[in-house]
């Protein structure tokens, strides 16, 4: 339909660009690779190939590690949709038919109840993410079937929504415990039509807090464990859980661990596992898409706010709490020992690239672009190869990305989100275009039946220039963000400026016959301070540039962090390095640090015995921190 805005097919678009171009070159060339390894050394794949011929079971590693393999496969679609690989297409065969042939025959398929539980099936769906492991095959298939043409995975993920669908509703009555496939299937129903597909992920969403079924199994897990389950020490007992993820401090059930604490639509704060939030929300924004539906448009935005304004990091990252990955409660922002996982920042992109779908609201962009740039970023090592789960926003020196985990989910889900960048950058709604990402590179593409060309090339994020030509072979109007962190825009096209009334996208209705469009955007450092209720950033700063927050990393710095205090009347000047870190633009801020002279041989002065002493507090982007040698890092620093 006309009205709704709509993502542009990633095959509409090329990527050229300075910045994105390494990251995505590197994730084809190197981290996809890296990867398929990795699903071969942790015995993911073993899975399958015990799983197809019959072997009860010898299951390798977590649960729910299928959808490793899945969104491999997903990323390694989305390449082969950008271009030819024989090589990768070949190996992408192999794991499809691999897969195949671990299906049952009636649909089912997930390693771990086959190999582990083969009695199990559907009778532990709090903890052990058959639903979420479906999901991540649903949305691999749909991205292999548009990136090919091709049918053999898509026939696999439809065989098995095909028995979910028999299975739930007229069987058993339950929701996921870790959600996904309600996204998955609104995908599946627009590739296919079959409306089943959107009237299951529909059904899965309004029983949501209001079915006990988790809550059942938590009260008979001692039955479904076998007598291991002790319900006073729930840690180091079946599957790793944590006791406090799912009870209350008085030990009694609580959902909001699962988003199953209300329904949806009477939800208004973002509780519980950070990652299951985002992708329940994404689904959600999806449904109202789809169906319309206004108590839950209502419920969406409420926890929009809630997440943005009282219990998201400036870096773009959501859940605090290390225990059960998410959220705790308004305002608490630890440092250093944030939790941030890098797949809660990616599911944090999927909602809010849907909230601006379905809105046009140029604050969900922004959000998209401060994520993308710095709590996504920050996940993923310059060699492609090392990756943070956790992401804090403060560190002694002992914190480091990792070649691989336990529990894998943020290295394949950082994959597919590069592999996919393009369709973040350009929407469409109502016979008009939408530029939301400043991503250098083409996009050809047809808008209400009229044919657009566009070729862009961007400075971002290190600096505010921006230019765009376009062609169409009618008139069409083009819509330009004016990014949140953005001090004052002009407009030109074919050198003549044009004028805007402030407005976060900026509406160019005209013909369009290879006009250059320039974006100036200034960027300029800004020093921020948190809200009062931060006790974690209470008399500190943080430092941003354009799209970018800034770390202080002790590599750079002659002085421990702690004693740096940023001058708040002071300056911040910036200076591009391209000898550092791939090339960088770095940040020298105005600071004091206390002289020591006066303390040689005492612990303890008077205060007005101390003194201090100008210096320079240098700032690398925070995506770009822990790639050199290890040492101390700091976002909010000391205001002085």
């Amino acid at each position: 339909m006309i009205g709704a805005p709509h993502s542009i097919a990633l095959t509409n678009v090329e990527i050229d660009d300075e910045f994105w171009s390494p990251w995505m070159e590197r994730n084809r060339d190197v981290t996809i690779e890296y990867q398929y390894e990795q699903l071969e050394d942790s015995r993911t794949l073993e899975n399958f190939y015990r799983a197809a011929n019959g072997k009860e079971g010898g299951f390798q590693g977590m649960w729910f590690q299928d959808s490793d393999a899945y969104k491999w496969l997903e990323a390694a679609s989305y390449e082969l949709a950008k271009r030819e690989d024989p090589d990768l297409r070949d190996r992408v065969n192999e794991v499809i038919d691999l897969i195949a042939d671990a299906q049952e025959e009636s649909g089912y398929l997930n390693t771990y109840f086959q190999l582990v539980e083969p009695d199990g099936k559907w009778t532990n769906l709090h903890m052990l993410h058959e639903l979420y492991c479906a999901g991540h095959l649903i949305e691999a298939a749909v991205a292999h079937h548009e990136a090919t043409g091709e049918s053999s995975l898509l026939d696999v993920a439809t065989a098995f929504a095909d028995h979910i669908d028999d299975v739930f509703e007229d069987e058993i009555d339950g929701v996921p415990g870790h959600e996904e496939i309600e996204l998955a299937l609104i995908k599946l129903y627009r590739v296919t039509g079959e409306k089943r597909y959107l009237d299951l992920a529909e059904y899965f969403i309004n029983l949501r807090g209001y079915d006990d079924r988790l809550a059942w199994e938590l009260e008979h897990l001692d039955e479904i464990a076998g007598g291991e389950f002790d319900s006073d020490d729930w840690k180091g007992s079946i599957h790793e859980g944590s006791r406090t993820v799912f009870l209350d401090d008085e030990g009694e059930y609580d959902g909001s661990y699962a988003q199953a604490h209300a329904p949806v639509r009477e939800q208004s704060t973002t509780e519980g596992h950070s990652v299951r939030a985002m992708y329940l929300y994404a689904a959600v924004t999806e449904l109202v898409a789809e169906r319309g539906d206004d108590d839950l448009k209502a419920a969406l935005d409420r926890l929009w706010a809630n997440m943005t304004e009282k219990r998201m990091y400036i870096t773009g990252g959501i859940g605090p709490e290390h225990e059960h990955e998410g959220f705790t409660e308004d305002y608490d922002l630890p440092n250093e020992s944030a939790y941030a996982e890098t797949c809660a920042a990616i599911g944090s992109i999927f909602w809010n690239q849907r909230m601006f779908e379905l809105t046009e609201e140029a604050k969900y962009a922004d959000l998209m672009e401060r994520t993308l740039y710095n709590g996504f970023l920050a996940g993923i090592g310059l060699d492609g190869k090392h990756f943070f789960y956790v992401n804090p926003l403060a560190s002694a020196g002992g914190h480091h990305r990792k070649g691989w985990f336990t529990c894998a989910c943020c290295p394949p889900n950082a994959a597919r989100l590069f592999a996919s960048l393009g369709q973040y950058c350009y929407s469409t709604s109502g016979g008009e275009l939408y530029v939301n990402q400043y991503v250098g590179g083409t996009l050809a593409t047809s808008v209400h039946g009229v044919d657009v060309d566009v070729n862009q090339t961007s400075a971002l994020p290190w600096d505010g220039d921006v230019t765009l030509e376009i062609d169409a072979d009618d008139v069409i109007p083009v819509n330009l963000r004016i990014p949140e962190w953005c001090t004052e825009a002009t407009v030109a096209v074919n050198g003549e400026e044009v004028d805007h009334d402030g407005s976060r996208y900026i509406r160019l209705d005209r013909e369009w016959d290879g006009e250059t469009i320039e974006l100036d955007l200034a960027m300029e450092p800004e020093l921020v301070a948190a809200h009062p209720a931060v006790e974690s950033d209470a008399g500190r700063v943080a430092v941003e540039r354009g799209p970018l927050v800034y770390c202080a990393e002790e590599v750079d710095n002659d002085r421990p962090l702690h004693q740096y205090a940023v001058c708040t009347d002071g300056d911040v000047n910036a200076a591009h390095r391209e000898d550092l870190l791939g090339g960088v633009t770095v940040l020298e801020a105005d600071a004091d640090v206390p002289t020591l002279d006066e303390w040689e041989g005492l612990l303890y002065l008077p205060d007005d015995e101390t003194r201090t002493e100008s210096t320079t507090l240098t700032l690398v982007p925070y995506h770009s921190w822990d790639n050199r040698d290890p040492g101390a890092m700091q976002v909010w620093m000391r205001a002085g």
